[in-house]
């Protein structure tokens, strides 16, 4: 069956809107209460603009953490720029929505999970493996708190797949294959 009206990736873009949308809710009156949110996107996809350092250090996903170090959150259409504390050296990151792998929520145990669909010879969609996301209780080194060690911004170290994975739905396993 050919699904005509790739129902995938809209129910994917209408998440993107959600992240869009909380995302300019804290760059207008900023993080309320305990929130904090754990944002992984791909390093290499066209539009991510980040320091040629970190760009190595992480080539295929990086994880920035939104939560105490994070200033100039400017919301696009497209895309999101923020300015992050990585080793006590403020950096400027920009990412289209569309490079996101997954956003998590952990103060109120909330995660979206991206597919991102590739185009194969036969031009069938085929899924890559998604990005782990980070598990609520753990958190990652906070960049620049009093008398931390030099550690990027960056949860995907800390993560344990088989726990977050117990904690999404995916909605995936809702769709007909």
């Amino acid at each position: 069956m050919n699904d005509r009206f790739h129902y995938d990736a809209l129910v994917d873009d209408a998440l993107r809107s959600v992240v869009r949308r909380v995302l300019t809710q804290v760059a207008e009156k900023g993080l309320p209460g305990s929130h904090h949110f754990y944002i992984s996107f791909r390093s290499n996809d066209p539009g991510v603009q980040l320091p040629e350092y970190l760009r190595a250090k992480y080539p295929d996903e990086m994880t920035i953490v939104l939560q105490h170090q994070y200033w100039d959150l400017v919301i696009g259409e497209e895309t999101f720029e923020v300015t992050v504390s990585f080793n006590k050296q403020q950096e400027h990151i920009k990412v289209p929505f569309a490079a996101l792998s997954a956003f998590v929520d952990p103060s109120v145990r909330f995660g979206l999970q991206f597919d991102r669909k590739e185009k194969v010879a036969d031009d069938k969609p085929v899924a890559t493996a998604p990005a782990p996301l980070p598990v609520a209780d753990k958190r990652p080194a906070q960049a620049d708190p009093a008398g931390a060690e030099d550690k990027p911004a960056d949860a995907s170290a800390e993560t344990k797949p088989e726990d977050a994975a117990s904690k999404i739905v995916k909605l995936d396993s809702f769709r007909k294959k």
